[in-house]
This record gives C-alpha cells, structure tokens and sequence, in this order.
C-alpha cells in the first residue's frame, strides 16, 4: 500500500487562521478489507465553510477534530477495490479531505459516488457539478423561487456557487446581477459567465456607496439574493429589497474569523416582509439528483463554464485555503495532487 501525505489540523486559530494551524504528516494506508475501496485523489476541494469547522464553537457541522485529516471533498479514481460494485480506474467523488489517498468503506451511503468524465471534466464534479453548483441550485429554486422577469442578486459572484447560479437563473428568465471584488472578476462575470450586471464591492467604501451601485443595476429591485458574504454586502443588499423578497443565506464569509456581523437595519425584514432562510445543502440530499442532471447539462452544453483556480500539490493546500479566504482565488478554488 502507498505511502499518504496528509494535512492535519495542528491547532485552532485564534481570530485570523494561520499556514502554523496546518502539519503536514506521512503515514502509511492500511490494507482494505472487504467492501472498502482505494481511492488515489486527482484534485482536493477547498471551501469557505471549512473555516468555520477549524473552531471548537457550536455550528452546523461537527469541528475538525485536531491532529486528524482535515475534511474536504476529493475526486480521483480507484487504485485498489474490494468491492463489487467499483473497478480500478472507475473516476469517483467523495470526501476523502487534505490527502493523496483515502480508504473509503464504500457500503456507506453517499460515501463514494462513480462519475462519467466523458463530457463533464473530473474537476467539475467539486465546483459546477458537486457541492457548490447544488449550493446553488437549492438556494435560487427551492428558497428564492424565482420568476421570469425578476432579479436576482448574488454575492462572491464569480466563485464556484456563484458561477453557477448566473446560468441557473438566466435559464429562468430573470435580470442576473453580481457583486465580486476587482475588475477583472466583474468584466469575467459579464464577458463569461452571462450576468447582466456586475459591481465591483472594493469601489465602495461602505453600505450607502455600495446601495447606490445596486440601485442603478437593478433598476426594478432586487426580487431575491443568495447571500455568501454578509456584512456590509448584506446592509446594502436589503436597502434595495423589494416587498416579499426572498433571500437564501449560504454563507457570512465576512465573519469567518469570529467577528460579529451586526445587521445595520434589521427592521427592513419586517417593513419589505422578506423571507430569509439559511440552509446546508447536504440535509437535502434528495433534490441533488434533479440538481445534478440540470448542472451537468448546463456544463455539457457549454452554458456553464465555471473558472477553476488550482494549487499545485497537497502542500499548497493550506496557503490557498488562505487565499480562498481573503478571495484571492478566480472562481472554484481547487487543488491538484496528480
């Protein structure tokens, strides 16, 4: 059996999270037995919500157990099997997390998943066609519902979720709009991915700037937001809702380093009777199937061409983990361990 590179959570940050919370460790892959699966990862998924598993606090997820694998999605191939229903070279998705290898016990349901490369990229199935792109889905069609003639607003525009809510809600039939940082993003989320308007937040300097841009881009409202960011993006976002708005709450990347994120007028809830609603998307695991196929449509015909920006080797994980955070990468943030 090989050797296994892995990247253990060493200690828990204390504000901002450092490359020192990181070890890197060598250990040896036991030897299957029965119904378990080898898996050798091509590319390792790294995500905002990874940030809050490092902190021992209560959440949605269980914290990243110390001096163990850091959790993540992986795809890659199987190497070894013992189990009927995988053969060496079948192409899988799973969570195998930060390393090369994984033993996986693929009787478990929902642990390992074979997928067809032969028009949808190995990558795509942990950005457009994986996690993010049913973050998506299930955030625009199941909370937001939206309608033809609508708008809809998205924040971190040009990352992995938000690529993929442009095309699902252009199928639908609604004025898309972005909000990304610089402006190569905002001319990548016009020019690629198809909104219809894209505003670069680091021109303004706070909510009341930042209201203004959106009313200008969204003339008629906003009808519904998936909000990633929080903060000020979000102060901004609710000065232009309109009446009966829907907001899905995926993400508060601004708050990941355990600073509060007070709301500045929490009364227009009331006064627009706006629905918002958080949601993790692996409790609603029965809509995947019917997320998956639109997604996997979408890519395959070319109207979902979702960027990756991609690491080289296990350890460049932790630096563009990092990054991801400070949205230093261009799309979905990936790492290459083949």
């Amino acid at each position: 059996m090989p050797q296994n590179k892995q990247i253990h959570l060493d200690s828990r940050p204390k504000g901002e999270a450092l490359a020192s919370n990181f070890k890197l460790v060598v250990s040896e892959t036991p030897s299957l037995k029965e119904g378990q699966v080898l898996v050798r990862h091509h590319y390792l998924s790294l995500d905002p919500y990874m940030r809050g598993r490092m902190n021992d606090a209560k959440s949605y997820a269980q914290p990243q157990a110390l001096g163990q694998t850091m959790g993540g999605g992986t795809v890659g191939e199987v190497v070894e099997s013992r189990h009927p229903k995988f053969a060496v070279g079948d192409k899988v998705v799973g969570m195998g997390g930060w390393q090369q290898y994984s033993v996986v016990d693929a009787d478990q349901l929902g642990a390992l998943r074979k997928v067809d490369t032969s028009h949808i990229p190995l990558s795509a199935y942990l950005g457009a066609v994986g996690m993010p792109g049913v973050t998506a889905w299930y955030g625009l069609v199941k909370i937001i519902e939206p309608k033809p003639g609508e708008t809809m607003v998205v924040s971190a525009a040009t990352g992995a979720v938000g690529s993929a809510f442009a095309a699902l809600s252009k199928a639908r039939g609604c004025r898309t709009v972005g909000i990304a940082g610089g402006p190569d993003k905002c001319r990548y989320a016009l020019d690629e991915l198809g909104f219809d308007a894209c505003i670069d937040y680091k021109l303004h300097a706070d909510a009341s700037s930042l209201s203004k841009a959106l009313k200008e881009a969204c003339p008629q409202g906003i009808d519904g937001y998936f909000e990633n960011v929080g903060g000020m993006v979000l102060d901004a976002v609710l000065s232009r809702m309109n009446a009966f708005g829907r907001i899905a709450v995926c993400g508060m990347i601004a708050g990941y380093d355990g600073a509060p994120l007070p709301l500045t007028y929490p009364a227009l809830i009331l006064m627009n009777r706006l629905k918002v609603q958080g949601f993790i998307v692996s409790e609603h695991m029965e809509f995947w199937p019917e997320a998956l196929k639109e997604l996997g449509a979408l890519v395959a015909s070319g109207k979902l061409r979702a960027r990756e920006s991609i690491a080289q080797g296990l350890e460049a994980a932790p630096e563009a983990f990092l990054g991801l955070l400070k949205g230093r990468n261009f799309g979905k943030q990936l790492v290459k361990l083949v």
